[in-house]
């Protein structure tokens, strides 16, 4: 309840800051800020700096009471997954900015993205308007350091994300400072949020369903994908509390050239990323309900073992500069997976997205990444339960679905 009344605020007031910058009315309904000259200004970042000061401020019950609606137990739930989102970085200079506020980035996925009880995202990167430790780097040009503006926020409420992933290999790319401001954001704005040592797990409640989640990675600061009996008592735990338990992993190797899941373990560039096929399998024998991959920065193949659904990744979904987006590099699905209420797979829809240029999702009239899904689970998983169609439907081959 609290979330419903952050993001209300969250979206009237960017509106209120819209309409000053560009002297434009706003209308109530889409995405508030829409106005193709809004740039990002201080007066901006310091308003929502404001905000974030003024809803840290606990919200009485009576308060919140007034906005409350019953809530009602749905029979089937919808759960949407989407990959690496790093939609602009100021570091280590700020035309690595998108311009428009980075509305054109969101602007034709948002409403898909928000049809849903749940939707998940990887946050590679740290949300951080400046300063920061930044990661070790000889040459600041060809550094990856993933520093957001705290602004951009906003499109992650607008965009209808209820959970998101801190467990990757940018979490920790401006030391404590950037993880810890990072997850002081995503607290204010009402998205839950795990993957880090200090703060591993979240649940949370959306229309009556109680959601653990989890995300580990091989990466300095977050919770080991390579430690198997920790990552599952974790998942254990989270499924004796949870009706539904979703989990998330970085991991595998990068690249057009890993497409495939090995079922083994992946070791890039000296670091061992884990056995990714092994892992999930694991956490699903554990508890989880729904597994969503990233890190290879490619799409790999999907997978329905013991009646739960698993995401072996799902690329690169919205970025801006700083990533390759080439070939195959610039296809990624939304994944939108439908369950009982209890995480039982049933079955579910790709959305087939791509990115061009610097970067922006776009919905693929070509559905790309719909055949090159069909090509890999084929090579990966000949012998699977599912199948997906030319529209993206994944469905058992003998049980009877939608």
């Amino acid at each position: 309840m609290q979330r419903t009344l952050i993001t209300s605020s969250l979206l009237l007031l960017t509106g209120l800051m819209s309409a000053c910058i560009t002297g434009k009315n706003v209308q109530p309904s889409g995405p508030i800020i829409t106005e193709a000259d809004t740039v990002i200004t201080r007066t901006v970042l310091d308003s929502l700096q404001e905000l974030i000061t003024v809803l840290s401020t606990p919200i009485p019950d009576s308060t919140v009471q007034i906005f409350a609606y019953p809530l009602k137990k749905v029979d089937t739930l919808s759960i949407i997954g989407v990959g690496d989102i790093m939609v602009g970085t100021n570091y280590p200079q700020e035309s690595y900015l998108p311009p428009d506020f980075a509305n054109g980035l969101w602007d034709e996925v948002a409403p898909i993205l928000r049809e849903a009880n749940v939707t998940f995202g990887n946050l590679e990167g740290v949300i951080l308007n400046g300063g920061g430790n930044v990661k070790n780097c000889s040459n600041p040009a060809v550094c990856y350091a993933f520093r957001s503006p705290e602004v951009y926020g906003y499109h992650f409420v607008n965009s209808g994300f209820d959970v998101m992933s801190t467990a990757n290999n940018h979490a920790g790319d401006f030391g404590d400072p950037g993880r810890e401001n990072t997850m002081r954001v995503l607290d204010v704005l009402g998205i839950a949020h795990g993957g880090q040592l200090t703060k591993p797990t979240a649940t949370f409640e959306r229309d009556g369903v109680r959601y653990g989640f989890a995300a580990f990675a091989p990466n300095t600061g977050t919770v080991s994908i390579n430690d198997l009996p920790n990552a599952r008592r974790i998942v254990k735990e989270l499924a004796e509390v949870s009706d539904v338990v979703i989990v998330s992993f970085h991991g595998g190797a990068e690249g057009r050239n890993f497409e495939n899941v090995p079922k083994k373990r992946e070791i890039f560039y000296g670091e061992n990323r884990g056995n990714v096929y092994e892992f999930a399998h694991a956490m699903v024998d554990a508890g989880a309900d729904v597994i969503f991959g990233h890190g290879p920065h490619v799409t790999r193949a999907v997978e329905v073992y013991k009646d739960r659904f698993i995401a072996y990744s799902l690329g690169n979904f919205n970025t801006y500069g700083r990533f390759s987006l080439r070939g195959v590099s610039g296809i990624a699905p939304i994944v939108k997976v439908f369950t009982q209420p209890d995480g039982t797979f049933l079955y579910g829809k790709v959305i087939p997205t791509y990115q061009s240029g610097e970067g922006g999702a776009r919905i693929d009239p070509q559905n790309r990444v719909i055949k090159r899904l069909q090509e890999l689970n084929a090579e990966d998983f000949p012998n699977a339960v599912i199948r997906i169609d030319d529209a993206g439907y994944i469905r058992y081959l003998s049980k009877q679905t939608p």
